[in-house]
């Protein structure tokens, strides 16, 4: 009979970890957080429990996209109420409110469930360089991504 795998209590200690957007690709990034949200660096990822840890992202009104994103690239809301529907530019997101351009990629990359809902909690986006995290002590992530721009 085979049983479930559940890793060990201490390893399922958190990290804090910190990532520069600046000159970053959103794709690229966004898929990178999104693993280290969901654990999936460690040796003791479990697909069904939070065995990730917390994520802080600097400087996201520098994020990068390629091509012609920056003005086709749309992001919808509704408001719920007939004719609620709302869309905006990637340029114009970026000038408004530049932390939910990471939040909506990171959010499309993790699973649809309340799993998925309680690990996007674990993700902190500020659009500039500082952060009042400076208490648990976060450790300086690189992320290895093709430093993008317009072509």
């Amino acid at each position: 009979m085979e049983k479930t795998y559940l890793p060990p209590q201490e390893s399922l200690e958190k990290s804090w970890y910190v990532v520069d957007a600046t000159n970053q690709r959103l794709g690229r990034l966004a898929s990178e957080i999104a693993m280290i949200l969901t654990g999936k660096n460690k040796p003791t990822y479990t697909p069904h429990m939070d065995t990730g840890d917390f994520v802080i992202v600097l400087n996201a009104e520098k994020v990068m996209v390629t091509g012609k994103k920056r003005t086709q690239k749309l992001y919808r809301r509704h408001s719920g109420r007939p004719g609620g529907m709302k869309t905006e530019t990637f340029a114009k997101l970026q000038a408004r409110i530049p932390e939910r351009i990471i939040e909506h990629a990171v959010k499309g990359m993790l699973p649809k469930s309340s799993l998925g809902k309680s690990l996007f909690t674990k993700l902190k986006v500020y659009a500039g360089d500082s952060h009042p995290h400076e208490a648990q002590k976060p450790q300086a992530l690189t992320i290895q991504t093709i430093p993008g721009g317009d072509k």
